[in-house]
């Protein structure tokens, strides 16, 4: 019997249409073939980083989670694979990409499966991928497959790119149908150096009455 999937496309692309949007649809697109052949259903659920650019920055400056990016935390969460896909701005990632991950819990992502894809009107920016996004993504823990994406102005019309797209989805699925993900979260998931507030609720085992624990909170000791 086939299995399910749920993969995540997060497109910080600005523009509708949008070439960020459309490269990150061409991963999905091969990597929901792929699995099919397989005998495999993935299931798209997409989330457009311009629509909750508001939130972000509220969220950057308050803490405060609006409910269309609870939505999108949610919706990561429950992710079986990623393909995140940003455009260049200033020989960079977009800050809305880079944002909103930063925004997110550390443990939200640990050992899931992403394909990192950028878009640009020049091949000049083709290191962003590796020199910039691998690092953000390492330090959530995810898995990046070891292809990445960077499509140019004229790398559309290059079967070169096609190419590059299909050993990307083909990595993703692979990882996606191993079940890895799965097993570092029932095998290993104590093995993590968790944040505080961010383990799971093992943190309640926490002795929040210790004097160290007081100062923390600004309070005072215990005489």
């Amino acid at each position: 019997m086939g299995q399910n999937f749920q993969l995540v496309v997060v497109s910080a692309g600005t523009s509708d249409p949008s070439s960020t949007r459309l490269l990150a649809d061409r991963v999905a697109g091969r990597v929901t073939t792929l699995a099919g052949k397989r005998g495999q259903t993935v299931v798209t659920k997409v989330i457009e980083l311009r629509e909750l650019a508001t939130e972000i920055a509220n969220a950057l400056v308050s803490n405060h989670i609006g409910p269309k990016l609870q939505n999108a935390v949610a919706t990561l969460q429950h992710a079986d694979g990623i393909v995140a896909s940003t455009p260049v701005y200033k020989a960079g990632a977009s800050g809305l990409l880079t944002s909103f991950f930063q925004i997110l819990d550390n443990d939200l992502l640990i050992a899931k499966p992403v394909v990192l894809a950028a878009t640009a009107g020049t091949a000049r920016h083709a290191l962003v991928v590796d020199d910039q996004m691998r690092g953000l993504f390492a330090y959530l823990r995810t898995v990046v497959v070891p292809t990445s994406l960077f499509a140019s102005t004229e790398d559309w019309q290059d079967n070169g790119l096609n190419k590059r797209i299909d050993r990307a989805a083909l990595e993703l699925v692979a990882l996606m149908t191993s079940g890895f993900e799965k097993t570092v979260r029932d095998e290993s998931w104590g093995s993590y150096q968790h944040e505080y507030g961010s383990a799971g609720g093992t943190e309640l085992t926490i002795d929040l009455d210790s004097d160290l624990m007081r100062l923390a909170a600004g309070g005072g000791a215990a005489n």
